[in-house]
């Protein structure tokens, strides 16, 4: 494969690695709160939250060797795990390195979910809030595409659909707030008399 081809792909991957998790983003936000796509039943949606965000960890896997092996690129293997070291523009490629150290704490402790306690897991996977910004603003600064106009589209895009998520799980009632509300409420009196 040429050098070329290489960055080509190295770039590549980590646009659609950045679209997917915008989606794994929205999805997951969609999946907590409860509600269904339309389409969708809510278990749809938590699987289908899933299979994307391994998909955009694929990506993202894919993104970091083509950078490491691409002689353009001069991201060496500790550079892809030790942030804020690369030789270009260490600010921003240390931002994607810390993003991948965040997704490294998420999968782990994902593989290692039936082994955690739910609250332990949730606070971990909360992560993922802090790992998209993360990401977006390594993609806006280190990216050698980030002054055309589609590049600049579609990082519009993935803002607008996470920011739409957040605001959409901040402002619209939880579909499990009452249920879940009621059975704590209602199980500590059960035994009371």
């Amino acid at each position: 494969m040429s050098d070329d081809a290489i960055w080509a792909l190295g770039r590549g991957t980590g646009l659609t690695a950045l679209m997917l998790l915008t989606v794994s983003i929205a999805l997951g936000v969609t999946a907590r709160s409860g509600r269904p796509l339309p389409g969708l039943p809510r278990f749809a949606v938590s699987s289908l939250h899933r299979s994307v965000a391994l998909g955009a960890t694929l990506l993202i896997g894919l993104h970091v060797a083509t950078m490491v092996i691409d002689p353009y690129a001069q991201v060496d293997l500790v550079d892809a795990v030790l942030p804020f070291r690369a030789g270009y523009e260490p600010l921003w490629v240390g931002l994607g390195t810390l993003a991948l150290d965040l997704l490294l704490v998420v999968v782990v402790t994902g593989l290692m979910r039936h082994r955690l306690r739910p609250n332990v897991f949730r606070i971990i996977h909360l992560g993922t809030y802090l790992l998209w910004p993360v990401a977006f603003a390594h993609a806006l600064g280190s990216g050698t595409d980030t002054g055309h106009g589609w590049m600049i589209a579609i990082c519009a895009v993935c803002a607008i659909v996470v920011v739409a998520a957040v605001v959409a799980r901040l402002v619209l009632p939880d579909e499990f707030a009452g249920p879940r509300r009621s059975a704590r409420v209602a199980r500590p009196m059960a035994g009371v008399r």
